[in-house]
């Protein structure tokens, strides 16, 4: 049997075809998921998103246009969800435990000093401003080349190279100061 791409399976989830929707979001669930993880750090708050981006996408497919891949698209949903769950989380908790889990991003700790250093840097992108911090992760995270990571903010290519060059300002001066409050 032929497997459907993501642009057949969405015409079809478009037309009401639930089979075709559910299909979707079985190819994609883990991509939804580990998207989330990276932004939340946290397992159960990446089951929250990824579970609130499922429900989303019930209402937000018939928006899907194709002017970008649908996986680059999800990712732009995945991470507003990831975002906003991430904004009522802070309002609720003060800001408790925002950091992200570094194996996320291939770092690997050995020794006590490794694992002071991959604290310091998770809480450094941690703090990143929003826009910075989803393009640290589209990029380094998932791997995502600078268009795709534009496309799922909705932005120019540009402006993903200028967020990166930031960010890295950003985290030298954070590291350079040992900022991690």
């Amino acid at each position: 049997m032929e497997q459907l791409s993501d642009s057949d399976l969405v015409e079809r989830a478009q037309k009401g075809d639930r089979q075709a929707f559910s299909d979707l979001l079985q190819r994609h669930y883990q991509n939804i998921y580990k998207l989330a993880y990276r932004w939340c750090g946290r397992q159960d708050d990446a089951q929250d998103v990824a579970q609130e981006v499922c429900v989303k996408l019930v209402g937000a497919i018939a928006g899907y246009r194709g002017q970008a891949a649908f996986s680059s698209w999800l990712y732009g949903i995945t991470l507003n969800a990831a975002r906003d769950f991430h904004r009522k989380k802070v309002r609720h908790d003060k800001r408790e435990d925002t950091a992200l889990d570094l194996d996320q991003f291939q770092t690997t700790v050995g020794n006590p000093e490794n694992s002071l250093i991959s604290s310091l840097i998770r809480r450094c992108i941690a703090l990143l401003p929003d826009n910075l911090r989803m393009a640290v992760i589209l990029v380094h995270g998932e791997g995502l080349n600078h268009l795709q990571a534009a496309q799922a903010q909705d932005c120019a290519e540009g402006t993903i190279s200028w967020r990166l060059s930031q960010a890295r300002k950003n985290l030298h001066t954070c590291l350079d100061r040992g900022d991690i409050s």
